[in-house]
């Protein structure tokens, strides 16, 4: 009986190097820039934070570590009030931004046609200013006397926002409702952005089969469209609830004394009161009451390859 045995390895062709071997540290290497720049950036100033929450004493005489936690209680305690008003302003936020950039994304990613560049250049045109002065503009549309408060006060909408504690009944500035209007305005990409890139990459097909099953359009939203866009709902929610529960320009430009975020109150710590372990409590606070809650909306919404 015949044995067979292996080929000699085929020598490489003369004139020609062999090809290299990539050593097995390229990928670290690769990896090294980012982690440093996470690294110096991130890590370092979180530690340093971490360690100015636990001081006393004063910008005079100087700040110490002494272990002092009762700060975080202390500050709690105090700006509660604060931190239930920016979840409540980024959630209403959020949900405007869910509600106004759904129908645009499902229109850009379906509808559209040869319109969907144009639209999507006008998305993103905003980002082209500056935040400031995009907030800025809102004090001129929701100035006293301007067309925006004499159409909601002719369609007795500011009425039922007065009754509802979001506006002064004659006015919008300087209300609760300024406050979610500029939020969502200012967040509304961040939204349409994640919700397009989820609906864009639905399989048309998908729709086509609903339809020769003779599903309703409501029906085939609701049970292939939208759950096959819940990455892009939650990647959407995401991106605006977490900066705008921690924003302080609009709560400053658009609200009063009486709509402050905890954005401004550790704003006022850290630049004017200059009371630095309180507002660095303030900020691990507001941290982690957002990973709490953005962990548990992930997984209650059933997308935990997101974390």
């Amino acid at each position: 009986m015949a044995t067979v045995t292996e080929a000699p390895p085929l020598a490489p062709a003369p004139g020609t190097k062999p090809p290299r071997r990539r050593g097995r540290w390229t990928p670290y290497l690769l990896l090294l820039p980012g982690l440093l720049w996470l690294l110096v950036f991130f890590a370092l100033p979180v530690i340093y934070q971490a360690s100015t929450s636990v001081q006393t004493g004063s910008l005079e005489e100087g700040y110490e570590v002494t272990w002092h936690f009762a700060t975080y209680w202390d500050a709690l305690s105090e700006y509660w009030p604060q931190f239930v008003r920016s979840v409540l302003y980024a959630a209403s936020a959020t949900v405007l931004c869910l509600l106004l950039g759904y129908p645009l994304a499902y229109l850009i990613a379906f509808r559209a046609g040869r319109w969907r560049n144009l639209i999507m250049i006008l998305v993103i045109a905003p980002f082209f200013t500056s935040f400031l002065i995009r907030t800025l503009a809102w004090k001129t549309i929701l100035a006293d006397g301007g067309p925006v408060v004499g159409a909601l006060d002719a369609l007795h909408v500011l009425d039922v926002t007065a009754w509802l504690g979001w506006t002064a009944g004659d006015r919008v500035l300087a209300t609760p409702l300024a406050v979610v209007c500029g939020l969502t305005y200012n967040f509304l990409p961040f939204m349409i952005l994640p919700l397009y890139t989820s609906l864009e990459r639905i399989d048309p097909r998908l729709h086509e089969a609903a339809n020769d099953l003779y599903a309703r359009p409501s029906t085939t939203f609701r049970k292939v469209t939208f759950p096959l866009s819940m990455p892009g709902v939650v990647s959407g929610t995401l991106l605006t609830f977490i900066p705008a529960t921690g924003d302080y320009i609009n709560a400053d430009l658009l609200g009063s004394t009486d709509t402050r975020m905890v954005g401004n109150v550790i704003q006022s710590q850290f630049l004017r009161i200059l009371d630095y372990p309180t507002a660095a409590a303030l900020s691990f606070i507001l941290m982690a009451a957002i990973l709490f809650m953005v962990t548990f909306y992930i997984r209650r919404s059933g997308t935990e390859d997101l974390v």
